[in-house]
């Protein structure tokens, strides 16, 4: 199906995810399968503008595609049977990988796999955060840093067959404020390798280009001038930072 028809051609409702915070559909467009976001259905925030969340899925799209790692399904923005939103292509996950996980302290896996954090579990049982230490999670972490994602859950990532990790919900986004929470901190204090660097420096170049005339209509310039500051302060620091802030370091709940 070509771009254009994906934009004007029918969307068809065929179920609703009850689990969103938001009003979230699956639904087809022809024989592609699509989830569809009204901006009718967005929850009001406190710290994030009314109606603008579907903005910033889309925004975060175009980031994604200019760093060239796959993170974020293909997004777009057009009408639908319950108004103007956000729509993006369904991604079926491997139901036997995870790429993050809860376990029992005493089984952490001792390669592979990166330590997060400890707590009890609800039966009292001390349990550990971990997730899998990939290329394609650390891109997928790199790229939460730039957009400021404030609700990286691991319900969040997306565990393909093929061993790529998709990033959905991305509606809590390029605040101008510090906002980063998210359950991928196994990295802290790493240097950034070569490509992903190079990731940074083509999202920072295209604000400059066509990235920045595409999310002009999408952020504030306050918002796009943040983006643009974060790139430039993770390009000179080369390292994963640290938690940073009175903000939680990661969401809640963790999936």
């Amino acid at each position: 199906m070509s771009a254009t028809d994906l934009v004007t051609a029918e969307l068809t409702l065929t179920g609703r995810i009850t689990t969103a915070s938001n009003a979230t559909f699956l639904g087809t467009i022809g024989d592609v399968v699509v989830v569809y976001k009204p901006m009718a259905g967005e929850s009001p925030l406190w710290d994030f503008p009314d109606g603008a969340l579907a903005h910033r899925e889309v925004a975060a799209y175009l980031v994604s595609e200019h760093l060239g790692w796959d993170v974020v399904p293909h997004t777009w923005l057009r009408d639908g049977p319950l108004g103007e939103g956000m729509v993006q292509l369904w991604k079926e996950q491997d139901p036997d990988q995870d790429a993050v996980n809860l376990v029992a302290t005493d089984e952490v896996p001792e390669t592979g796999w990166k330590h997060v954090l400890e707590g009890q579990d609800q039966s009292g049982r001390m349990v550990a955060l971990i997730h899998e230490d990939t290329s394609a999670l650390r891109r997928m972490a790199v790229f939460d840093l730039i957009v400021n994602n404030a609700d990286r859950k691991g319900d969040h990532i997306l565990a393909m067959p093929d061993g790529n990790r998709h990033g959905v919900d991305h509606g809590l986004t390029f605040h101008r404020e510090h906002k980063l929470r998210t359950v991928l901190w196994g990295w802290l204090g790493d240097s950034l390798s070569t490509e992903e660097l190079d990731g940074i420096d083509r999202v920072s170049e295209g604000l400059d280009g066509d990235l920045g005339e595409a999310i002009a209509d999408l952020l504030s310039a306050e918002e796009i001038a943040a983006l643009a500051a974060r790139c430039a302060k993770l390009r000179l620091a080369r390292r994963f930072p640290a938690p940073a802030g009175d903000m939680p370091a990661v969401p809640w709940p963790l999936f």
